[in-house]
């Protein structure tokens, strides 16, 4: 009978102890230096933009905020021209004749009762017959006036307006006073009394419940 023939290596053979070309010791690595820790990281480039450009095709998205500032108030206009002197004949020909009485009535609704009507008058009176400082005067009385209600400083400035049509300012502002619905014949105090009354009349009731 045919047997194989098995030929086992001897066990004694060098290459039964010997390992593999590919089971070699690895190498050993280098210590880092001694400032690698300590050294900064690299700085890394920005990514290429491609030549776009977020300005050129679209808006910013979050634009620089604008410092904050409140609104400006617009001067408001004034209720008749400095040259409409027709409009009121009775208070024109008082200003011509007498312009005491109503740069006192005006002064007395600006200062809010505090200047009287005769006083003012009085002091514009003197000022007007010894020297020229009456215009001065009533211009500093425009200023204040036109503080209180917003109103624009027109033609010119309020000194070339008093200075060159003393008349015709003080007419002016007469009528504004008056078409803001103050009686410059009865004063502040009484201006002031009849503007609480009517704040104080509750609105009319429209109708009643209808079924």
């Amino acid at each position: 009978m045919w047997k194989p023939n098995l030929c086992l290596p001897n066990s004694s053979s060098p290459k039964m102890h010997s390992k593999p070309e590919y089971y070699s010791a690895a190498p050993v690595m280098a210590p880092p230096p001694a400032d690698y820790y300590s050294a900064a990281p690299p700085v890394m480039a920005p990514p290429p933009s491609y030549g776009y450009t977020p300005s050129a095709y679209y808006p910013s998205p979050l634009p620089p905020s604008a410092p904050f500032s409140a609104p400006a108030h617009r001067p408001v206009s004034w209720s008749t021209d400095l040259c409409d002197c027709t409009d009121d004949c009775g208070n024109c020909c008082m200003t011509c004749f007498c312009p005491c009485v109503t740069f006192g009535r005006i002064a007395e609704i600006v200062d809010r009762g505090s200047t009287s009507c005769g006083t003012a008058g009085t002091l514009y009176a003197v000022l007007y017959m010894l020297s020229c400082c009456h215009c001065l005067y009533s211009c500093f009385t425009r200023k204040k006036m036109r503080a209180q209600y917003s109103l624009a400083e027109r033609p010119c400035n309020d000194c070339c307006v008093h200075c060159c049509c003393e008349f015709c300012a003080l007419c002016q502002e007469y009528r504004e006073l008056n078409n803001r619905g103050f009686d410059m014949t009865i004063g502040w105090q009484m201006n002031a009394e009849r503007q609480a009354r009517a704040a104080m009349i509750p609105p009319p009731v429209l109708g009643g419940m209808m079924r």
